[in-house]
């Protein structure tokens, strides 16, 4: 096949790139490792920032997230067991929308087959070719060689894909920090202990209380990173969760059986730079962060927003000084969003080694956080999500 440009990864970065670029009139094809129910499946995040929100609005894709979204203008943090609410709308008024990721990747499936995408799923053996002067991506299905020939490759494969390690040795800096601790995670389903999401710090470890419908809830306990998720039984997350929890949440918990149930590490994770030669990546195959801060989805959403319009200008305006410089663009507001987040992981997480002054400045961080409205107005800010 031959295309404008080839998207590898056909979840929600690489789908929503797809997108953009049918409307400003570039063709593309995307080529998927993955069967597409497993894609559509993947339970990852659940809050979308009000620039997600508008940019799905704007190409038409907000009709069924309107409908079944909870718009939240504040989030709960408690520590210890005592709470303060931080209020994103009136110190930003902005508001994040929870609608999960396993929504929006069936809205964009649906508009992807309403427009006649072409699609790839369970491609085997995927490579990136000559990526600086005819850029190739090479794949089989059923034993059969395919190849796709573009002007541009967009990585949209994730952490684990084959476009970053096309990268020639030596290119790529690389900054990461592993986080001692993941995240056990259930879904059940049953009613939210909140109509909003409830942070919770505590000294047995950090907890989070989330929900995807009015009868979906998606709760998190801090674990070990070695823990496996099925030595945890459904009474025994339940009973850890409330003793994490506000007493007022813990007492009107309502819990029953989980329909899922997994661990999550954490990490925080950046390679620079995000592009070579015709070779762009985009999300989760050059950054991850911690999911504290609701960043992931966002973060890759606003690096396809910055891409499409840069090959917009160089396909519409014949001007390709925007392509040139996505990954100087891109990369300044993902560091944003690392920082955050990496914040927002610091300040909730039990540390087992942290002792007693890391302990003391972690508490007094909570407690001005608590107290000043520039400390809640700053969160809010990078909550609702910076400008892109």
């Amino acid at each position: 096949m031959r295309t404008q440009v080839a998207i590898v990864g056909a979840g929600p970065s690489g789908m929503l790139l797809s997108r953009l670029l049918k409307r400003a009139g570039i063709e593309s094809v995307v080529v998927e490792q993955r069967s597409r129910d497993y894609v559509a499946a993947r339970v990852r995040a659940g809050v979308l920032e009000q620039g997600s929100v508008e940019l799905l609005r704007e190409l038409g894709l907000g009709d069924r997230m309107n409908r079944e979204g909870f718009v939240h203008d504040g989030t709960l943090i408690s520590n210890g067991g005592h709470g303060f609410r931080v209020d994103f709308a009136a110190a930003t008024g902005k508001s994040v929308m929870v609608y999960g990721q396993t929504e929006v990747q069936k809205d964009l499936y649906d508009d992807a087959d309403a427009d006649g995408q072409t699609m790839v799923f369970e491609a085997q053996d995927v490579a990136v070719h000559n990526v600086t002067d005819a850029p190739t991506v090479t794949y089989t299905v059923d034993g059969h060689a395919h190849s796709v020939r573009a002007d541009f490759i967009a990585g949209c494969d994730g952490f684990h894909g084959v476009c970053r390690t096309a990268f020639p040795t030596g290119l790529l800096t690389e900054f990461e920090r592993v986080y001692p601790f993941g995240w056990l995670g259930v879904l059940s389903e049953t009613p939210p202990v909140s109509h909003e999401l409830i942070y919770a710090r505590h000294d047995r470890g950090f907890a989070l209380c989330s929900m995807r419908n009015p009868m979906l809830s998606r709760y998190y306990i801090q674990c070990t990173a070695d823990t496996e998720a099925s030595s945890w039984s459904d009474t025994a997350f339940w009973d850890e969760l409330r003793r994490r929890l506000p007493t007022d949440a813990a007492d009107t918990l309502v819990t029953g059986p989980t329909i899922d149930k997994g661990v999550t590490p954490l990490r925080s994770y950046v390679s620079e730079p995000m592009q070579y030669g015709r070779l762009l990546l985009a999300g989760d195959a050059s950054h991850i962060v911690p999911p504290t801060g609701a960043k992931g989805l966002n973060l890759a959403f606003s690096d396809v927003w910055y891409l499409s319009e840069a090959l917009r200008r160089h396909y519409g305006d014949h001007d390709s000084a925007q392509l040139d410089g996505y990954s100087a663009t891109a990369i300044k507001r993902v560091w944003k969003a690392v920082r955050f987040s990496w914040w927002m992981t610091t300040m909730l997480h039990t540390f087992s080694e942290q002792g007693a002054f890391n302990l003391r400045m972690q508490e007094t961080e909570l407690d001005y956080l608590a107290t000043s409205v520039a400390a809640q107005a700053s969160m809010a800010e990078n909550y609702v999500g910076l400008p892109f």
